[in-house]
């Protein structure tokens, strides 16, 4: 669950990557409440199609020493991609979302729905 809690991840492994995947959010379905809301604000014009449904938000982390690096987070509220990593710490996943250097960023706290 988001820091926010307006969206549910699921985190997965592909190969020898981690990737994650939006399966639920507050705002991601129209008012009929089924259809998908798409993809609006990418800066990709060919990408806003998309369904924000299982829209991939995170990707091509690789484990290394008790951190997830390597990879990026997508912001389907801005459209804007962050270079990230994330860890795991007293049972919380922080992931730290910046541009350039880490130091330069932000993090947010995401937890484990069972």
């Amino acid at each position: 669950m988001s820091q926010e809690k307006d969206g549910k991840i699921e985190i997965y492994k592909s190969g020898n990557k981690y990737f994650g995947k939006l399966i639920w959010g507050k705002t991601m379905y129209e008012s009929d409440g089924s259809t998908s809301k798409k993809d609006v604000k990418n800066k990709d014009e060919k990408l806003r199609g998309r369904n924000l449904k299982d829209l991939l938000m995170l990707k091509n982390f690789i484990y290394n020493d008790e951190v997830w690096e390597g990879g990026e987070i997508y912001d389907p509220y801005s459209g804007k991609t962050y270079s990230c990593t994330m860890k795991i710490s007293d049972g919380k996943l922080n992931i730290r979302g910046y541009i350039g250097i880490s130091l330069l960023g932000r993090t947010a706290i995401w937890e484990r729905i069972k």
